[in-house]
């Protein structure tokens, strides 16, 4: 038997990354899989892959769009009327080109200056410099999206008694991380809205946590650059960036019944590049 058997779970973003290991340990725990993507096909490889290209649902939706998220979950109460599970895991990086190759270029030039000097003296620059699109999307998707996602599974969940919404946040949203404010400040806000909503919904035996990885191997990270790579490598006690299976593993966790006693609760699996 499965940890996850009979479960109904939307993963948002699943077609890649953590969101797709998500599915993949989901799916073999027993779980009957909903995928969310920007594009269907994207999301009906990830079912197939799982074995479930009928038995789950591919659907597309940009979860920054509150209308697709509506429209997005009439589709889920037509098959299924029921969901146990929501992983909000839907995000994007810095998409800007240009923003990422400054972002490396700086980055290199600080550790060559904090090697030879001891100190870093040449700045980011990022936050004068992004635009109002730039932070208005990146909030849109990641805080925005957790934000209509829950309310919307809630109007199932609350009705049914029971559920589990797991947030995906980031290490940024505990440090903040120079170069990427807008990612920061979004993924703090979701770490706050996860606490707000696990205290109001716990009364109706639904579990709200939140997952705030650090440096995963993912098509996200994929831009940063060897040098830069190898800097937060050694900076992390673990020796390396963690995979996409090892916050897979906690999502299980939290997402079964072993679970049911966590509450509210941000967990980190970072390498112990940030331990509180």
């Amino acid at each position: 038997m499965g940890r996850l058997d009979g479960k109904v779970a939307l993963v948002t973003g699943g077609a890649s990354g953590i969101g797709r290991a998500i599915c993949h340990s989901f799916a073999k725990e027993g779980a009957t899989i909903i995928c969310n993507d920007l594009t269907v096909e994207a999301a009906q490889k990830v079912l197939d892959e799982c074995g479930q290209g009928k038995q789950g649902l591919a659907v597309k939706a940009d979860v920054s769009r509150s209308r697709q998220v509506v429209a997005m979950f009439d589709k889920i109460r037509k098959k299924f009327s029921t969901l146990d599970v929501l992983v909000n895991n839907a995000g994007i990086g810095l998409d800007n080109p240009q923003l990422r190759a400054r972002f490396n270029k700086v980055l290199e030039k600080q550790q060559a200056e904090l090697a030879k000097e001891g100190k870093i003296t040449t700045a980011l620059e990022a936050t004068q410099n992004l635009t109002d699109e730039e932070w208005d999307r990146m909030l849109g998707v990641h805080l925005s999206g957790t934000f209509y996602c829950t309310r919307e599974a809630l109007k199932i969940m609350e009705k049914q008694r029971s559920g589990k919404i797991i947030n995906i946040a980031s290490i940024c949203g505990m440090t903040g991380c120079a170069g990427a404010p807008h990612y920061s400040a979004a993924k703090a806000g979701i770490m706050g809205f996860t606490r707000a909503v696990a205290r109001e919904v716990i009364v109706r035996h639904i579990n709200v946590n939140a997952i705030a990885p650090g440096y995963i191997d993912t098509p996200m990270t994929q831009a940063i650059t060897d040098a830069v790579r190898r800097a937060i490598a050694a900076a992390t006690p673990a020796g390396r960036f963690g995979t996409p299976q090892d916050i897979a593993n906690l999502a299980v966790y939290l997402a079964s019944e072993e679970a049911n006693f966590v509450v509210g609760q941000v967990i980190s699996p970072n390498g112990g590049y940030v331990i509180a």
